[in-house]
């Protein structure tokens, strides 16, 4: 009686656990794909765009596309499953291989972005310019190797073992992969980012004294509106980390934790892995959404829709005013 009681509970668990992903993974998983194909249409049909930085960043999307459908998939990791080898370590090796692919092109470009900006006169003549198909080939290979790691035989699995992460991902590949390699990576992108800002910073007081020595040592509206400009973009990018990045380190250090027995609310868990894998993925979409040539197609089509409606009621209009004319010359 006891244990049919313990069964009980326990699918009742699962079956909440399973509700909490469904609420929380797949809203995110719609919006980020849905996001993503809404910016990648615009850059694909946008020709005056297709430049490098453009072919880097479309990648990204590309990537983030991915790591949105394997979003569902990511909290679903923590169940064992009735699967078979090659089943198994392919459900667990995609998500982790999208998302590494997604944190590669990140870094990559906002590497590119630091290039042009430091070294403007010279930053055509680096690899990453000059051999763009070759950056992206290893931009999507090294992730892929290393999440093969596990299916090249660095994995605990033996023959009575079931589909658990815990016989795919040994401890060691999971230290090497939060501490080699995920966190690095955010420290990078966060270095290159203050980098920028910084030099950023330097040319705005440089253009700030030369208009200053044109306009006789007044301040004028427009030193305020770079200034405000400069402020939007520090609270955009502090933002961006405090929102997105926290909650995933937040949960590398949660999933860290959790292997070596400590114990933790499964709500806690659940809620750290949707909302903390969805919230990084959001990054890309803010990116895109922040440059306006990124969404000029959907803007002359809407613009085009909107002049195309309301010349279709001025006609309606026009007719009927003329059908009233008609009517009451009759009358």
């Amino acid at each position: 009686m006891e244990t049919a009681q313990r069964n009980s509970s326990n699918e009742n668990e699962l079956e909440k656990q399973k509700h909490l992903i469904f609420f929380l993974s797949n809203p995110l998983s719609a919006f980020i794909i849905l996001s993503n194909l809404f910016i990648i249409v615009g850059i694909v049909f946008n020709k005056k765009i297709h430049n490098t930085a453009n072919y880097f960043f479309l990648s990204l999307l590309c990537a983030d596309l991915l790591t949105g459908v394997a979003l569902p998939c990511i909290p679903r990791m923590r169940f064992d499953n009735e699967l078979g080898y090659l089943g198994c370590q392919l459900s667990y090796i995609l998500p982790n291989f999208f998302f590494l692919s997604f944190l590669t092109n990140l870094l990559m470009v906002h590497y590119e972005k630091y290039l042009c900006i430091v070294y403007p006169l010279h930053y055509r003549n680096y690899c990453i310019h000059r051999c763009v198909p070759f950056s992206l080939l290893m931009t999507w290979t090294l992730p892929l190797v290393f999440a093969c790691l596990p299916m090249m035989g660095w994995n605990d699995w033996g023959e009575n073992s079931t589909c658990s992460y815990r016989y795919i991902f040994p401890y060691a590949y999971i230290y090497l992969e939060t501490y080699g390699v995920v966190i690095p990576s955010i420290l990078a992108i966060v270095f290159i980012t203050i980098k920028v800002l910084t030099i950023a910073r330097r040319q705005l007081k440089d253009i700030k004294k030369l208009h200053r020595s044109v306009q006789r040592d007044v301040v004028t509206e427009l030193e305020h509106q770079m200034d405000l400009r400069y402020t939007r973009c520090i609270a955009i990018v502090s933002l961006t980390f405090m929102v997105c990045w926290v909650p995933y380190i937040a949960l590398l250090q949660v999933s860290v934790l959790a292997m070596e027995q400590y114990e933790f609310s499964w709500w806690i868990s659940l809620t750290l892995t949707c909302v903390g894998s969805g919230s990084a993925a959001i990054i890309p979409i803010i990116l895109g959404l922040c440059h306006r040539e990124y969404t000029e197609l959907w803007r002359n089509i809407f613009s085009k829709y909107c002049c195309n409606h309301r010349a279709r009621l001025s006609n309606l209009q026009k007719s009927r005013i003329n059908e009233e004319t008609l009517e009451g010359n009759l009358t």
